[in-house]
Order: C-alpha cells, then structure tokens, then sequence
C-alpha cells in the first residue's frame, strides 16, 4: 500500500490539476493522499518492528477434543 500511495502522491505532483479559463480541476486530493501515505507508513514500520497496534487477535485458545 506504501508504494502505491507514492505513486498517487507523484502522480499528484505532476500537475494533476489544471486551469483553463480561470476555472481549475484537480484530479486527486493530495491531503488525502499524504494522510494515507503517512497511515500505511506507519503501519508498515509497526509491523517491522515487531509492533502491533490495539488489542491482540487472539488471547487464548482452548483445544477441545471429541
């Protein structure tokens, strides 16, 4: 998810809005963008590092046999 918020993010920046007779159009919100690059970002760290955000999935788990 990381790179493909990179990608959108360079996309953005290479004019990915235009003015054409006083009026613009913008195709893609880069704050949106930058907020999810930041979210994935760290998300990925976490996870490298070994941490994990909230609670745990599983906390027990009881084997029955029959």
């Amino acid at each position: 998810m990381v790179s493909e918020y990179q990608s959108a993010l360079s996309a953005v920046l290479k004019s990915q809005s235009y003015s054409i007779g006083g009026r613009s159009m913008t195709r893609a919100n880069i704050a949106e963008i930058e907020k999810g690059l930041e979210k994935w970002s760290n998300r990925l760290e976490a996870a490298q590092n070994g941490a994990h955000s909230g609670k745990p999935r599983v906390r027990s788990v009881i084997a029955h046999v029959f």
